[in-house]
């Protein structure tokens, strides 16, 4: 056996990617690696970024009692800068970790370390998602420019976050959940205790689900000294999780109620299902919760998209009452 054995060919497939992904089945070659780069053979994290601009949009009509023609572009938008930004920030995350993706058996297959890409073509890249996320970044309120640009800190920030902390899901929470301020400003051109709390809520959700997602390179992470919160906790995970858990549902209840107070007695009720509903996916996904077994952790994580969905109806309904 040849010492490159275990790394994939040029047009191989991506180790936690889902077979037969659209990427590797009908894109075209040359173009493969860019969209490997970027995770479109891996959408989960797109939804993990749309999913807070969804609730903040859905909580800033709530409060305004408005749903305006703007507000359709905003939801197209703002799943297209999704989009974008998911990529620009995952080639990102990939030029940073070229070294150490190497040495870490689920990312020794990515485009970078596998031979699909160079590093300065991955650059370029980056800069060409990042320019067109701009391009509708500006069609927005002022505000929501403002704070798209000043999102791209912890973008910036977040892959060298496991280097330096055993906190690095916090940073990464930070860079997701960003949208709720700006899904929020897009509506209103201001900020406020709304999209504040639905913020910090969205951490606490991501320390959920990337704390998860992170138990499945621990013994990788302790052998090149990578940090994470899964090594952190290590058998006090599930207690951990739990927390995370009680925090997103009551600061998430606490937005939607600061969002509708002024509606109906019903409304408010009705909205309030949104963040319980939640709950109890979330509360699913910690009874299967098996630190040992990397394919249930993979399908947690991955449920995550359903489960930030459940609560959009509970809204809309609450806006039609």
């Amino acid at each position: 056996m040849t010492e490159n054995a275990e790394v994939p060919e040029p047009a191989g497939t991506v180790a936690d990617a889902a077979p037969g992904n659209w990427v590797d089945r009908y894109a075209p070659v040359a173009t493969r690696g860019y969209l490997r780069l970027s995770r479109a053979d891996r959408p989960i994290g797109t939804w993990l970024l749309y999913v807070p601009c969804l609730w903040a949009l859905s909580l800033a009509v709530l409060a305004t009692d408005t749903f305006l023609p703007r507000d359709i572009w905003t939801i197209i938008g703002c799943g297209i800068g999704a989009l974008l930004m998911r990529g620009a920030g995952c080639t990102w995350n990939d030029i940073t970790d070229r070294h150490i993706d190497g040495s870490v058996e689920r990312t020794r297959s990515r485009p970078i370390p596998a031979g699909q890409v160079t590093v300065r073509n991955a650059v370029v890249w980056m800069i060409v998602q990042s320019l067109l996320a701009f391009l509708i970044l500006i069609t927005f309120y002022p505000t929501a420019i403002f704070l798209g640009v000043l999102a791209l800190a912890p973008v910036a920030i977040y892959p060298f976050a496991k280097r330096f902390t055993w906190w690095p899901q916090v940073f990464l929470g930070l860079a997701f959940n960003w949208g709720a301020l700006l899904a929020w400003a897009a509506h209103t051109n201001s900020i406020g205790p709304v999209p504040i709390v639905l913020y910090i809520a969205g951490i606490a959700w991501t320390l959920f689900y990337d704390t998860i997602y992170a138990h499945q390179d621990t013994e990788d992470d302790a052998l090149i000294g990578v940090k994470s919160t899964a090594r952190l906790f290590g058998e006090r995970s599930r207690e951990w999780l739990r927390l995370f858990l009680t925090i997103t549902i009551l600061l998430f209840g606490l937005a939607v109620v600061l969002a509708a107070y002024e509606r109906s007695i019903l409304s408010v009720v009705i909205a309030i299902g949104g963040p319980w509903a939640l709950g109890w996916h979330l509360t699913w996904q910690l009874g299967k919760f098996n630190p040992d077994d990397n394919d249930t952790l993979l399908r947690i994580f991955r449920s995550n998209r359903d489960a930030g969905m459940i609560p959009l109806p509970f809204f809309a309904l609450a806006y039609l009452v």
